[in-house]
């Protein structure tokens, strides 16, 4: 075999074997290696951050969902809220993500953001010029889980009442479930509406 022809297929070989190698380095023991640290260290994380009642897993507190009435007939009072959303038909489709990418001029948002402001007005008992800006407008995912404290309180005396429960308990409640700014300066102060009602089920 000439030389040159020899040298070519032993570069290949070469080439073929460091194709293996990494294959086996990158595509499965480093992913083994992630998947086995991560299920031993945080396997909460690992698996979705997921909420569990009664043995069941009811949501995970990454992701927003609706507490609607069923056959999506309107919002249950006997629960918290979450902002609008915008991700699917119905909202909180998370095969759908997104935002309406409608602008602060157009029409069909500022309209919709009235109309919003009228029902969630009406629906909580209290003027529209209460409402803080989270409970009419949706987030940029249409899956976020947090609401502003102002919105949670806001909620407050809606939920006692349908519930019959003490409103300071309620208060307490979502006192207990804000979570303030990510290392003391990040963002803003939220409360997670899937913990809280989860919290407010264990009430009754």
């Amino acid at each position: 075999m000439p030389r040159s022809l020899t040298a070519l297929v032993r570069l290949h070989l070469t080439g073929l074997r460091l194709l293996l190698v990494f294959t086996v380095v990158c595509g499965l023991a480093y992913p083994l290696l992630i998947t086995g640290f991560s299920q031993l260290a945080l396997s909460q994380q690992a698996d979705g951050s997921q909420l569990r009642q009664d043995g069941r897993v009811v949501g995970s507190s990454l992701l927003g969902q609706a507490f609607n009435l069923p056959n999506q007939a309107g919002p249950d009072p006997k629960w918290f809220q979450p902002r609008p959303s915008a991700a699917g038909t119905n909202g909180y489709d998370p095969t759908a993500s997104g935002a309406s990418n409608l602008g602060p001029n157009d029409n069909g948002l500022t309209g919709a953001i009235r109309n919003r402001r009228t029902a969630i007005a009406a629906f909580d008992g209290v003027p529209g010029n209460q409402l803080p800006p989270d409970a009419v407008t949706a987030s940029g995912s249409g899956l976020d889980p947090q609401i502003s404290p102002a919105y949670a309180y806001e909620q407050v005396n809606r939920v006692a009442r349908v519930r019959r429960l003490d409103p300071n308990t309620v208060r307490q409640l979502v006192r207990d479930h804000v979570q303030g700014r990510i290392l003391g300066f990040l963002g803003e102060p939220r409360v997670n509406v899937v913990t809280l009602n989860l919290a407010l089920a264990r009430l009754g």
